[in-house]
């Protein structure tokens, strides 16, 4: 790592996190000639599939379009088990490709960041982990994506229970033993959903706490053959193409047409093709107006109601699960396999939080206003602290004095989703307005790309800083704050929103001008030499330490 060309730097690139964002920005940044090392604070490489460990975590994005596309040999020679794989083979897929592409040994693993300086004069960052190393590095790309907090819900007495209680996104290396266990489940969302139909065979009994419904719909897995394997292998090329320029970053073939170019009777049918559709072309291979017509959309919400009165044999139970204020897609839909199904067992048990709150937790179980349940096992499917969360708590202080723990508590401000005005050489791919619903790798690899672009341009042009303009800045936050009311998401619901966390702003956290407005913006500062302003050369003015 010695061939920075700053004598007051320990690296040119300092990567923040080795989850898949991560680890794509470290390979670039490498490929590229730059000296870079990566800080990650679990103990191996992963991120989110690092820490989420727990029974039938697995993706919900086809498989072959999540991982990797920058290389043909990869792509042919890992082949995946299935359409939508488990943790254990996503974590095994990532640390080959560390391996693959000899990244192993700049990742250092064990370091959690607990502070990042911009020191003005020297034109550099100084980082520290909260074991005292530090690291100096012209160029920060902090990967910690939106998913990396997780967050508990405001109980009283979480702390004082004294069985086994784990958060979904922070699970133990150790599998837990549900055998004959007493379990109560706090969430249903995609990790919640996943979780009930895994364990319900086994337990003794399981409480799903569901504060509100979802539109869960199944999940529609199935296992890849040699022959699919192959076949995606020989039409590489254009599938690195239709998901680099897809507005969801998926393969799905979209509808073709509208709600009105059927009859009532055809939609019927229609969506019954939709509700056997793999994963989230749900929401891209649905009628083109589904997101957008409030009627067409209610009338597919009676569809998956009429299904879920279908699959549940408890009525009560069944309206419970049925939500009752939000359409198809205004809250992210989970896709599992066997969440309906699975209340049918006489073990499992649903807790509806809006007509039983929880008082409190104590050292056996759960208080509610029922009275009081024992429990083994807690698990706490309650999401993240979506978007802002990692990057508030680590200490980030740039220029002027901008201290994203305290500028950012009434919402982020940002530029195209991954940089900020005030943060010179700062990038945070996968962070708050980056993506704008879909695939989230794929958004991730164009705001990489871009700034690995962006820092061989500046190289090779003898700038030594990038910094979004407060115009750049206000342009794309003014293009977020104007396009998010017409966002299907529901500010009251949404974690896209923050609505998961109590006190937290309900500010819009993803892009709603999707993929092409980020070209779009993109383009036009790279369109002139010095990207409107935002690049700059200081380092003749920067003393040398």
């Amino acid at each position: 790592m010695a061939n920075s060309t700053n004598s007051d730097v320990d690296v040119d690139v300092l990567v923040i996190g080795a989850g898949v964002v991560g680890i794509y920005a470290l390979y670039r940044a490498v490929n590229a000639g730059f000296s870079a090392m990566t800080l990650e604070a679990g103990d191996d490489v992963g991120g989110v599939w690092y820490w989420n460990r727990y029974p039938a975590a697995r993706f919900d994005s086809e498989s072959y379009t999540y991982g990797y596309l920058f290389s043909k040999e990869l792509f042919g020679e890992w082949q995946w088990e299935e359409e939508f794989a488990t943790q254990p083979e996503i974590e095994r897929y990532l640390n080959h490709v560390v391996d693959r592409f000899e990244l192993r040994d700049r990742i250092r693993t064990g370091q959690r960041v607990v502070s990042a300086n911009w020191d003005e004069d020297g034109n550099r960052w100084i980082v520290t982990t909260e074991k005292g190393e530090t690291v100096r590095s012209q160029w920060v790309i902090s990967a910690t994506g939106g998913l990396s907090v997780p967050h508990y819900p405001e109980i009283e007495g979480l702390e004082d229970f004294q069985g086994e209680g784990h958060h979904t996104g922070a699970w133990p290396h150790t599998p837990l033993d549900f055998a004959g266990k007493r379990v109560a489940i706090i969430g249903n969302g995609p990790s919640g959903g996943q979780i009930l139909p895994a364990i319900v065979d086994i337990v003794e009994s399981v409480d799903l706490y569901q504060r509100t419904p979802t539109w869960t719909t199944p999940l529609n897995n199935a296992p890849i053959s040699d022959e699919k394997h192959q076949q995606l292998n020989e039409n590489f090329d254009e599938i690195v193409r239709v998901l680099s320029t897809s507005p969801s970053g998926f393969l799905h073939t979209p509808a073709g047409k509208f709600s009105t170019d059927d009859t009532p009777e055809q939609r019927q049918e229609f969506y019954e093709q939709i509700w056997k559709s793999p994963g989230f072309a749900k929401l891209t291979s649905n009628y083109y107006d589904m997101t957008t017509n409030r009627e067409v959309n209610l009338e597919f919400c009676e569809f998956l109601a009429g299904k879920v009165r279908s699959i549940v044999t408890d009525p009560v139970t069944a309206e419970r699960l049925i939500p009752k204020d939000h359409l198809f897609g205004a809250k992210r839909p989970p896709f599992v396999a066997g969440y309906y199904e699975a209340f049918n067992r006489p073990q499992a048990s649903l807790i509806a939080l809006r007509e039983t709150p929880i008082v409190r937790i104590d050292t056996t179980g759960i208080e509610t206003t029922e009275g009081h349940r024992e429990y083994d096992i807690i698990v706490y499917a309650t999401g993240f602290d979506f978007g802002t969360g990692a990057l508030t708590r680590m200490g980030v202080v740039g220029r002027d004095g901008l201290d994203l723990s305290s500028d950012w508590e009434e919402g982020p401000s940002d530029f195209a989703g991954f940089a900020a005005h005030r943060l010179p050489n700062f990038f945070f791919p996968g962070g708050p307005h980056g993506a704008g619903g879909g695939n989230y790798p794929r958004y991730s690899q164009d705001q990489v790309d871009w700034i690995a672009d962006a820092l061989i341009y500046a190289r090779e042009n003898d700038f030594d800083r990038f910094e979004p303009t407060a115009e750049q800045e206000e342009a794309w936050m003014t293009m977020v704050e104007t396009l998010a009311p017409l966002s299907i998401f529901s500010a009251n619901h949404s974690h896209y929103y923050g609505a998961n966390v109590a006190g937290k702003p309900r500010k819009f956290l993803l892009n709603p001008g999707g993929r092409g407005k980020l070209h779009e913006m993109l383009g036009e500062l790279t369109a002139e030499h010095d990207f409107g302003g935002a690049l700059s050369s200081v380092h003749e003015e920067v003393a040398v330490a």
